[in-house]
């Protein structure tokens, strides 16, 4: 089976914040961005070109930053090749609205996340 041009591509950033509406209004009145509501915890953002998520699921990093999660056609085999490359797993596969995801830390601990809609 040929893979998607979407294939081990970044795909989606996360922002963990503390309030949902107050970010939504930030970022809406700074960037034009509009939103999508799944729930109080969760809502995806477009900019126009990329979409990504806004969630009070986790609290905010004190160094601040984006969780950025990348597509994978296959999920089982893009964990096996983080394994493989000396990352560690994070957060193993869970469900969520659209899919499934697993988080993993880099040999520099940064961590990221991979997702998939199958």
């Amino acid at each position: 089976m040929p893979t998607t041009p979407e294939n081990c591509r970044i795909n989606y950033i996360e922002l963990n914040v503390r309030d949902i509406e107050k970010a939504k209004a930030f970022y809406g009145k700074a960037f034009g961005w509009t939103f999508t509501d799944y729930g109080p915890q969760y809502a995806e953002f477009s900019d126009g070109a990329m979409k990504g998520g806004l969630t009070s699921m986790e609290p905010p990093s004190p160094a601040g930053g984006p969780l950025v999660i990348l597509y994978a056609d296959k999920l089982e085999a893009a964990q096996a090749s983080v394994l493989a490359a000396g990352g560690t797993i994070s957060r193993e596969i869970f469900p969520f609205p659209g899919g499934r995801r697993f988080h993993f830390k880099d040999t520099d601990s940064y961590e990221l996340a991979v997702w998939s809609s199958q």
